[in-house]
């Protein structure tokens, strides 16, 4: 697979990385990977406790330099 689409939510602060995620997963495809950035540190939680609850895979996640990487599949 291919590059995984960036939804770049830095500088963005609760709930508001979470909000931009649901929006890009609204126009993927099944299957697509989306990383989300976000530099507000209740994305760490936030984020993934939602991909869990709404079904989706969750890849990967990490910090970097005060910022958070999210990676995630869309499965249905």
């Amino acid at each position: 697979m291919g590059t995984p689409k960036q939804v770049d939510a830095r500088n963005s602060f609760c709930p508001g990385p979470l909000m931009e995620l649901i929006a890009a997963m609204k126009m993927a495809e099944v299957g697509d990977e989306l990383e989300i950035l976000s530099s507000d540190k209740g994305s760490a939680n936030d984020i993934p406790e939602w991909i869990n609850k709404v079904g989706h895979a969750l890849l990967e996640s990490y910090e970097e330099a005060g910022i958070y990487h999210i990676r995630v599949r869309k499965t249905k």
